[in-house]
């Protein structure tokens, strides 16, 4: 069987294509060999399980250490200590078995004995354990920030306890946390706090000499990781198609390998066939209509109240609000969610940029009743002048109220101009988004068969005047060479009346048309 580009799991080499893990782990040994506890983070799907269990295996391989990776998903969402205890320590009896039958490991009657206190149970077990490696003990634990209450807190303890005493009890040499954030995001829900205030701290594992994280593919790596599917299959991506895989997914590891994966195994099927930026466009619209595991696992992120803190304000173009901490904008960037991107905070990567409001829209798209034909020239162009017009009946008459349904209020009006748009555009072309912190508007440009139709979406407050938004339009329509574009006003102004909000007209401004949409 061929090699192929793998999108669940972690890789095995000769089965999946995949670069050296080492490559992104030279910092990491070199804390491990400093026998130091720290986390590796990083967010979900980039690698972190591959590199896991590849430093397993190359630690065991020197002779020097005895390591071990485990799996503490079946302990995920077990806030009772003595449930989550017996299966952290059912989880590392297994990881033993499977991967180092010979090791000793504390007897069945002994586990049992530690289990009676569950509170001192992993502390006694890792104890046990240490005394009986032959080598120093090296711990690459995965998934340990699923963990949540007092197991959490349990379990935390107990290794900080251990760590503390290694000088004079046995215990492991290293211990990594590998997961999606870092120890002290660990408890960032409120019930975990609660959970944590009888050490009155939110972070009880003070250990950890440092974070580390694994940083996504750089272009070069992209490039070289669909190169040896071309070795392999004879076919080639034309250096358009490898830099539109870059640009999509900035190296994000699963992204990179399911825009692959969409084309190769379902949409060229043909080897002899070059794959081109034209089927890479087409992978990423059939990646998220069809919301992969990891897309959907996205989705079910953004529901969340410290993640929404984040990502509201920024498709708003706005500012996050004063009682936002930094463990927010920690959280997501774990979840590798944002990035802060030459000094300003956006989504980690174009994906992610549209897959963030079509999924918050999505329900309310399949309540809007166009017919996107409608608004199609006999020429095939758009009718933008048109469309807008119904987007000012449908704001006025459904959509200023459907609006403040969504779950991100503050964004309500962005998002149903985006779920109207996407409504009728799916038709027959794409919407790009720009948004971000402190960008004060959000900017969409419509990919029409050919045309483009730039369009500046802002919220008029008491201290937004007009001439400052046909500003910020000017520099969007030179930024994308464009002469003529759209500006979208919502008047949150309480005192102005519908009559007055809803207007369209066409202005000249510093020598471009802009037409400006009043709602």
């Amino acid at each position: 069987m061929l090699p192929f580009f793998n999108t669940s799991g972690p890789c095995i080499p000769g089965e999946h294509y995949m670069l050296p893990p080492e490559r992104r782990l030279g910092h990491v040994l070199e804390l491990i060999e400093g026998r130091r506890y720290f986390t590796l983070h990083a967010g979900r799907q980039t690698g972190k399980t591959t590199s896991a269990m590849w430093l397993a295996d190359h630690l065991e391989g020197t002779g020097q250490w005895h390591a071990l990776w485990i799996d503490l998903e079946t302990a995920r969402e077990t806030p009772d200590v003595g449930e989550a205890m017996t299966a952290i320590l059912a989880a590392f009896d297994r990881a033993l078995a499977w991967r180092h039958p010979q090791q000793p490991r504390p007897e069945a009657e002994e586990r049992a004995a530690m289990l009676a206190v569950p509170k001192g149970a992993l502390l006694a077990y890792l104890t046990r354990l240490a005394e009986l490696s032959p080598r120093p003990l090296v711990l690459l634990i995965d998934e340990a920030d699923g963990l949540v209450g007092e197991a959490m807190v349990s379990f935390l303890t107990q290794i900080r306890h251990g760590y503390i005493e290694r000088s004079r009890v046995p215990f492991p040499a290293s211990l990594v946390l590998v997961g999606q954030r870092q120890v002290r995001d660990y408890a960032l829900r409120q019930e975990d706090r609660k959970a944590l205030a009888w050490l009155g701290t939110t972070s009880p594992f003070n250990i950890t000499a440092e974070a580390t994280t694994l940083g996504p593919f750089t272009e070069a790596e992209v490039g070289e990781l669909l190169a040896q599917h071309t070795a392999v299959a004879g076919q080639r991506f034309c250096p358009e198609a490898v830099a539109k895989i870059w640009e999509l997914g900035r190296g994000h590891p699963w992204l990179t390998n399911a825009l692959a994966d969409q084309i190769v195994r379902r949409d060229v099927k043909e080897r002899s066939v070059e794959v081109t930026a034209a089927h890479v466009e087409a992978a990423k619209e059939t990646i998220i209509l069809e919301r992969r595991t990891h897309i959907d696992s996205l989705v079910a992120r953004l529901r969340e109240d410290r993640v929404r803190r984040v990502i509201a304000p920024m498709i708003t173009g706005g500012r996050v609000a004063q009682d936002v901490l930094h463990d927010d904008f920690s959280y997501v960037v774990g979840l590798g969610l944002v990035c802060l991107r030459d000094g300003h905070w956006e989504l980690a990567n174009p994906i992610y940029r549209e897959i963030v409001p079509r999924a918050l829209t999505f329900d309310e798209q399949g309540q809007i009743f166009l017919q996107p034909a409608a608004f199609v020239r006999p020429n095939g162009s758009l009718d933008v002048p048109k469309l807008m017009a119904e987007w000012q009946v449908f704001w006025r008459k459904d959509g200023h109220l459907a609006a403040e349904g969504f779950g991100y209020r503050e964004a309500g009006p962005h998002l149903m101009l985006m779920a109207f748009l996407q409504r009728v555009v799916n038709g027959g072309g794409r919407i790009e988004r720009e948004y971000g912190l402190g960008r004060g508007a959000l900017d969409l440009m419509i990919e029409w068969r050919g045309q483009r139709h730039a369009i500046e979406v802002k919220l008029r407050r008491d201290t937004e005047t007009e001439p400052e938004a046909l500003d910020q339009v000017l520099r969007y329509l030179d930024h994308a060479g464009l002469e003529e574009g759209w500006l979208v006003m919502f008047d949150l102004r309480s005192t102005v009346e519908w009559s007055e909000r809803l207007t369209l007209r066409e202005v000249e401004h510093r020598g471009k048309r802009v037409h400006v949409v009043g709602c």
